[in-house]
């Protein structure tokens, strides 16, 4: 670096929107200091020359709660500034670890840095972009920096800024005047900022939240934040008072100065202002005073918000026209490749209530796509998780595992179990604290009833279902809130009905509106969803428990493939994501594939194939089919020298079959039980195992007497055997004191192989069978979904895209010779059970074609304020 004469950087450390910070010796001081160095497009705008003389200002400033500048200079045209190295962290790595810091910190914190704004005010320089990560702790007492680009960047003017594509200010401490893009921001603005640091110190969370910069700034120009003892019972009420009037919209109406506001916090009888004094919550913010500024704000956050798309956060329900209309937003979000959304027939996305975040399903599990992130994040505990739900207050995400439902909360923490054995299909966590789903009751095929289990745990309920005979099927129940209403389709023959149940009186009264998947939308919408791929809003009167007005259709290409299964994802605040039609590929092809990798088709017909089964002869395959058109998934064999298919089961809850060694039965799992059926189709299922839990059959032993399967029962899974004779036991090979899956048989019975994620990462081990021995690690750096050949001499794997190959020795004990990657592809992964196997002359693999998850979706936000604004307009 060109500075290397007077300074020798040690290292990079960190870069921001418009510096990169490095960590340096002052040679001449021998000292640590920090170096900025303007970004070099900044420097441009700016010119270093302007940047030197406005940041002369700040060599003035000589405070305790304000660090200070050491040297300046340019080089090659670019700016760069020095300031002292700060032992210790800012208060946005604190609020990072801590989250919410003591009311006494808080205010302390902002006591500090409010004196140092006022300091700074008084000698005529505002800060423009106070935030955590501008205030540093030293000693647990705060230091106010970058007051120098602050002040440098605000000489160039907000047009040539616009240029570089960077902003002063972050939006969610940004002033509504400096969102505005006013020329003359007034030391007030800092105030604001400062309230937004305080308010977040103290709640967790700015008092805004959004996707994008411009849903943000909406918020700030629109909304009210929410009072915060309403959120913290202990907060004083001086201080909530000297927060809500620092973040009053109208300059005016804040303090007059910093020093004001820290005595305010500080002061046992301060009440507010006139502005915090008057002030709405968002509900009633239709009778908010409206002077000049406010009724400017709209039009602008309006303006900035079409001007982007992102990810918004959710909207509070108005229920008076604004001066102008709302603008109705449609954007694409992006996701990761390597975390697409995928399709399981069951729900795949779920959107928080306050739109803060929303959940997906994904190629390697539950994720959380924040709004104010653009990366997803992982659910812990969620990897084979499916049908994401949230509860009413957002700050937990519930989900299905195997036959279990746990929830986990969004602020941290591990999953907690809800119910052990609550089988089922979409969940919705009402404001009773109940979680209400539908469910497949024991031998009635398609029939559908109405459960509820407490969301603080405990058994499972029914609460209703069809008359028996009567055809219909009861899904998709959703509780009004505030009532004791549960909303539900039922569906009979090819259509589908709204009904209502009074839980107070157990009634049953069948509406006129079709679609399925009701969704509430505050403000009085219901969000139903039909298999053509519409999403419709229907206006909705929940106390009267009718429709107030004709639909009015939201989206006409939604990814929907069945009439089952609500695909979009609404919050109540309105906020709408959902997968477009032609994104999410379901059908699927059957492959056969050759050592080398060289893929042919098995049958030319593309499904939703899933779990394929070469039979012991290797004419036939099993498989399990998911029917996208009717009753869901069940298990089929197809002889694949003839052609030839036939549907063994028809109950549409059965699927992950494996042969009897004889090739005349199969066992199968339906609805998460064991049961089995002749191969043929000739006679009726019969049950094996019926018990809370999770079950999947994997392999039958040669001698045909005994089922190794796989049990998942809350959140963990296990290794198991049962025997086929007048009086079946289940016995543990494998104890779940690990994730331990996919369990396979070597031919000559007496090695298993598994996946396990004892380690933290997936591996594939081999122990002894039917007495467990010592497990034997197979895979180095990750392994699934183990398959044996059938001459005994090698065991195969998957590891990423990649089919690896394990030359073994079993006797006289198991031994790993080698080990070698056979091809790779994107072919369909299992993920707790495999997705493919091996033919009997170990020389080809069935596989599934694989596709990435659905890496774009669309979202819609103030649709719904755009139909309340029409309402009252109409009035």
């Amino acid at each position: 670096m060109a500075l290397a004469d007077r300074y020798r950087i040690e290292r990079e450390l960190g870069q921001g929107g418009m510096a990169t910070v490095y960590l340096a010796e002052d040679l001449r001081h021998g000292r640590r200091v920090a170096i900025k160095v303007l970004r070099p497009e900044l420097s441009a705008v700016i010119g270093a020359e302007r940047f030197l003389r406005e940041i002369k200002t700040i060599a003035t400033l000589q405070h305790p709660h304000i660090l200070g500048l050491i040297d300046s200079g340019e080089v090659s045209g670019t700016a760069y500034y020095v300031m002292p190295f700060v032992e210790g962290e800012s208060l946005r790595d604190r609020l990072k670890r801590e989250k919410q810091l003591a009311i006494q910190d808080a205010v302390r914190l902002a006591t500090e840095v409010a004196g140092a704004l006022d300091y700074a005010h008084r000698h005529g320089v505002v800060h423009r972009d106070i935030k955590p990560e501008n205030i540093l702790l030293h000693d647990g007492s705060a230091l106010v920096a970058d007051f120098g680009i602050a002040l440098a960047v605000s000489s160039v003017g907000s047009s040539r800024m616009t240029e570089t594509g960077m902003s002063l200010g972050t939006p969610h401490y940004m002033s509504p005047e400096q969102a505005m893009g006013e020329r003359e921001i007034t030391a007030r603005s800092d105030i604001y900022a400062l309230g937004c640091v305080l308010y977040e110190m103290l709640t967790g969370e700015p008092p805004f939240e959004g996707a994008t910069a411009q849903a943000i700034v909406a918020r700030v120009l629109t909304e009210s934040p929410r009072p915060l003892r309403a959120q913290r019972k202990s907060i004083p009420p001086q201080v909530e008072a000297a927060v809500l009037t620092a973040l009053e919209k109208l300059p005016a109406d804040r303090f007059e100065n910093a020093r004001a506001f820290a005595e305010a916090l500080g002061d046992p009888g301060y009440a507010g202002s006139d502005g915090a004094r008057t002030r709405v919550l968002p509900s009633a913010r239709g009778a908010a005073r409206t002077g000049p500024l406010q009724r400017m704000l709209p039009w602008a956050a309006l303006a900035l918000v079409a001007a982007a798309a992102g990810l918004g956060a959710g909207w509070a329900a108005w229920h008076r026209p604004r001066a102008v209309p709302p603008a109705v937003l449609r954007y694409t979000v992006t996701l990761p490749d390597s975390a697409g959304l995928i399709d399981i027939v069951t729900s795949t996305l779920a959107y928080a209530p306050d739109g803060s975040v929303f959940a997906y399903s994904s190629t390697v599990g539950l994720m959380l796509r924040y709004a104010d992130r653009l990366e997803p994040l992982p659910v812990p505990g969620g990897r084979r998780g499916t049908s994401p739900f949230f509860s009413p207050d957002s700050r937990w995400l519930g989900f299905h595992l195997g036959a279990a439902l746990l929830k986990v909360p969004l602020a941290g923490g591990a999953p907690i179990t809800i119910c052990d054995s609550c089988p089922g299909w979409d969940f919705s966590w009402a404001d009773d604290d109940t979680v209400r789903y539908h469910n497949a009751p024991d031998g009635e095929g398609s029939t559908r009833a109405l459960m509820a289990v407490p969301a603080q745990g405990g058994r499972p309920h029914e609460f209703a279902r069809p008359e028996r005979g009567s055809g219909e099927a009861f899904r998709t129940p959703l509780l009004l809130p505030g009532h004791r209403t549960v909303l539900f389709a039922v569906y009979r023959g090819q259509g589908t009905r709204l009904a209502a149940l009074d839980l107070r009186t157990g009634k049953i009264t069948r509406l006129e509106e079709a679609g399925f998947g009701p969704q509430w939308v505050k403000g009085g919408f219901l969000a139903l969803s039909y298999a053509d791929g519409s999403l419709i809003a229907l206006p909705f009167d929940p106390d009267r428990v009718r429709a107030t007005g004709p639909p009015v259709t939201i989206a006409r290409d939604v990814a929907q493939p069945d009439a089952y299964v609500a695909r979009a994802a609404v919050s109540s605040g309105g906020s709408i994501i959902y997968p477009r039609a032609g994104g999410l590929v379901m059908p699927r092809r059957l492959l056969l594939v050759s050592r080398s990798g060289q893929a042919t088709p098995l049958v030319p017909e593309a499904k939703s194939y899933g779990n394929p089964r070469f039979s012991p002869d290797g004419r036939r395959v099993a498989f399990d089919i998911n029917d996208l058109t009717s009753s869901g998934r069940d298990v089929w064999v197809v002889d694949v020298v003839q052609r030839v298919w036939s549907r063994i089961t028809t109950d549409g809850i059965s699927d992950r079959p494996a042969w009897s060694p004889d090739g005349r039965r199969v066992v199968y799992s339906s609805n998460d039980d064991l049961w089995w059926i002749a191969a043929d189709g000739s006679s009726r299922p019969e049950s094996l195992l019926v018990a809370a839990g999770n079950r999947s059959a994997a392999s039958v032993t040669p001698d045909g007497r005994t089922v190794v399967f796989q049990e998942t029962s809350s959140g963990s899974s296990g290794i198991r055997t049962l025997a086929f004779d007048s009086a079946p036991t289940a016995r543990t090979i494998i104890p779940a004191a690990f994730d331990e899956s996919a369990p396979a048989l070597a031919p000559d019975g007496h090695w298993l192989a598994y996946q396990s994620d004892q380690t933290g990462q997936m591996e594939v081990y081999v122990q002894s069978f039917p007495v467990a021995g010592a497990r034997i690690p197979v895979s180095l750096q990750g392994g699934t979904e183990p398959a044996w050949a059938h001459n005994g001499r090698e065991l195969f794997y998957r590891c990423g895209d990649s089919l690896m190959v394990a030359s073994v020795t079993l006797s006289p004990s198991f031994a790993v010779t080698g080990r070698r990657r056979l091809f790779s592809g994107t072919f369909l992964r299992g993920g707790a059970f495999r997705a493919y196997d091996v033919a009997p002359d170990d020389q080809r693999f069935v596989m599934i074609s694989g596709e990435a998850g659905q890496a774009t979706l669309i979202g819609v936000q103030n649709i719904f304020q755009r139909m309340l604004y029409d309402r009252g307009a109409q009035r």
